[in-house]
Order: C-alpha cells, then structure tokens, then sequence
C-alpha cells in the first residue's frame, strides 16, 4: 500500500510537471494551491516547490498567513476565537502584495511565527531572480467577496479535496501534538478548524485542478 508521504512526492512531481508546462508569458509564474485546514496543502506546497527546484527552477513558497491580523486587532473585533476565518486575515495587504509579487522584481512578504501565534514584517523576500511562485492558503480559491477576485492572479490553481470525517481527525491530531488534552483538543477543532473547512469546502470558485486526498 502507498503511504502518504508516497503520495504526496507523487503528486508534488506531477504538479510541478504541469506548471513547468505552462505557457510563457514573460511575467512570473503564480500557482496557487488552496485547501481546507488539515488538507496537506501546507506539506503538497512545500513539495511542489522542492520538485520546481530539484527540476532547475528558482521557485519559492509563498504562505497566506503571514497576512493573519494580529491578536490585538481581533480581540476587540470579537474575532479572536474565530482566529483563521477568512474575515481574520488582512485581505487588501494580501491582494495589493499578491499584484506585486507579479508586477515588481522584488518584494518583501511577512510570515507568520505558528510559535507565538504572530505575523513577523519583513521576514521574507521574492527575489528578482524568481520565475515560480506557488502560494499556499485556504482561501486562494474561496467563492465569497473579496477573495474570489483573486482568481485573475493565478496561472494554476489546485484545490485539496478531502472527506469532513478525516479532516477532523487530522486537525484533533494537531491540537493534541500541541499538547491539548484530548477534550480540549477536539473542542479546538469543532469550535473553529472545522467551521472553516466546511466553509472552504462549500465554496470553491473554479480551479484547474481538484486533488481528492
């Protein structure tokens, strides 16, 4: 039997295949790979980008959630126990930096510290040099204003699908990882991971490809 990281090599190797394979338009390349939380798009992205490079390609990993609002914004906002949610994220500074990240040689991305739950400025860098971009998040491919005009950035777009009964297992397996007891750790997840995977799932705009997981 195939395990998972097996599939996932397999399946890295293919994408990068088919965005190798797009047409040549002179600007750089974006892939955009979205999925509900406790896809594997986090681990396939980093993957394709392992595959990209292994292939001769200056290719780089652009995560969405650099651009989550800080604690300090969502707690007034009521929004903190929903920490996640597509509302929690600074969509305008993700769309203006996705634009620019076509248009402009180079531009400076923050990144997200999963450690102490915040966004870092600054902390990384799209080269002139880079040709490929695959950006990685939940609601590149969301069918809801304001994110579904973030479409007309992406040269190829991948959506993971995967069953409700087996996300939730993974995302109770995460928070447990995190230390949490198990009550806590599957309160965790029902109260907001799965809620937002149910939302990702219920509205996908079109994308090129679906990956059943």
């Amino acid at each position: 039997m195939e395990d998972a990281n097996e599939t996932v090599v397999r399946s890295a190797a293919e994408l990068a295949e088919r965005i190798e394979a797009l047409p040549t338009t002179g600007e750089r390349c974006l892939a955009a790979i979205a999925g509900p939380p406790g896809s594997g798009k986090s681990t396939l992205a980093e993957a394709v980008v392992a595959a990209l490079v292994a292939r001769g390609n200056d290719a780089v990993l652009m995560p969405m959630d650099g651009f989550h609002l800080d604690n300090r914004l969502l707690e007034p906002r009521g929004l903190l126990p929903r920490k996640g949610a597509p509302e929690t994220f600074d969509f305008g500074g993700f769309a203006t930096a996705i634009r620019r990240v076509r248009e402009e040689a180079s531009v400076i991305l923050p990144v997200f510290d999963r450690t102490r739950e915040i966004a870092i400025a600054g902390a990384a860098e799209i080269r002139p040099s880079t040709r490929i971009v695959v950006v990685e998040g939940n609601y590149l491919c969301l069918d809801e204003a304001p994110w579904r005009g973030l479409a007309e950035y992406w040269d190829f777009s991948v959506f993971l699908d995967v069953p409700m009964d087996e996300l939730e297992r993974r995302l109770i397996d995460r928070w447990l990882s995190h230390g949490f007891e198990p009550d806590a750790a599957r309160a965790k997840a029902l109260g907001n991971d799965i809620p937002n995977a149910k939302r990702v799932k219920r509205s996908v705009g079109a994308v090129d490809l679906i990956l059943s997981q």
